[in-house]
């Protein structure tokens, strides 16, 4: 099969849909249609060939990396003496509000767990470390939510520092999208997984680093192995869009919503808010903090308005 890259100089090579459909091999399909449609996010098209043809590869390039990562860990502590501890293999995954990352990571979450060898796959999104909406509110930050500046980097970092560690059990605060804020009191537990999938916006982001050489550990660092979703801006808005209006016919509904108040708009009202949130906030956060870091993914996949998967991109080695 032809290898087609961008240019000489371009850190990875691009395939097409039937090009990287062509590198599942022997992958077997290890999930229903029910389990798919359970799957996938309501404005996704997530069906059964896409999944064979894009996230069967994914899972079984995936296999090689975790094997030949976990190879390299027992060389070195062999080498250093230490004991051979397990290492938790770390994926982020991360691109645009309403790019589809949600279905992205759950779709490798039940792939991967369905190994041979059946590792422990843990799940958790950044949401859950944004800052409380108080705190956003006091700090003038809610219309910057979603944004490097609204999350705890803190907690975020040690959170993934332990799981690196091997430390157990490490909590993951959670985040309900009903109210539209972090859920006090009430955490996730990763106890020591085999493979930990963190999805979020910005999780590839990085900050300016000091004059003086120190050291400053960023999300990704922790990361082994990293998937950008990427879509045209204007593909991206219809998909918002698309998804405010199926909202407010139903999540939105629910008086306990952040939302409750945009329930009865009007069709072209709730386009028009649609718009605005979109241009005002999510945008902006695209085009300053999350689309820069596409570059920095591993792979990144590439979809065309349909939601289908039109072309992988792979950082060579």
């Amino acid at each position: 099969m032809e290898q087609r890259v961008d240019d000489g100089l371009s850190p990875f090579t691009t395939y097409t849909r039937s090009e990287w459909a062509a590198l599942r091999e022997d992958m077997p399909m290890t999930l229903s249609l029910d389990e798919v449609n359970r799957l996938r996010s309501m404005h996704d098209r997530l069906d059964i060939s896409e999944v064979e043809d894009i996230y069967l590869p994914l899972s079984r390039l995936l296999s090689l990396y975790v094997a030949a990562t976990q190879r390299l860990h027992r060389a070195q502590q062999r080498f250093l003496g230490g004991e051979e501890a397990k290492l938790p293999y770390i994926i982020g995954v991360a691109g645009s509000v309403a790019v589809g990352k949600s279905t992205t990571a759950r779709v490798l979450q039940a792939l991967l767990a369905r190994w041979t060898n059946v590792p422990k796959v843990d799940l958790v999104t950044t949401d859950g470390f944004l800052l409380p909406n108080a705190v956003l509110e006091r700090e003038g930050l809610m219309e910057k939510k979603g944004f490097p500046e609204s999350y705890d980097l803190p907690g975020l970092l040690l959170f993934l520092s332990d799981v690196k560690a091997g430390r157990r059990p490490v909590r993951a605060p959670i985040y309900s999208h009903l109210v539209y804020d972090v859920v006090p009191n009430r955490w996730v537990e990763v106890d020591r997984p085999d493979i930990l999938i963190v999805e979020g916006l910005n999780v590839l982001q990085t900050g300016r680093l000091p004059k003086d050489g120190k050291a400053i550990p960023f999300v990704s660092d922790f990361f082994d192995f990293s998937v950008y979703l990427d879509a045209d801006e204007n593909v991206l808005r219809g998909w918002y869009v698309d998804r405010f209006l199926t909202l407010r016919g139903t999540a939105f509904r629910d008086p306990k919503s952040y939302f409750h108040r945009y329930s009865k708009l009007s069709d072209q009202e709730a386009r028009n808010t649609a718009t605005s949130i979109w241009e005002r906030i999510n945008l902006v956060n695209l085009d300053e903090n999350i689309l820069p870091t596409r570059q920095r993914a591993d792979l990144i996949l590439k979809k065309g308005a349909s939601h289908m998967v039109e072309q992988v991109a792979l950082r060579k080695l």
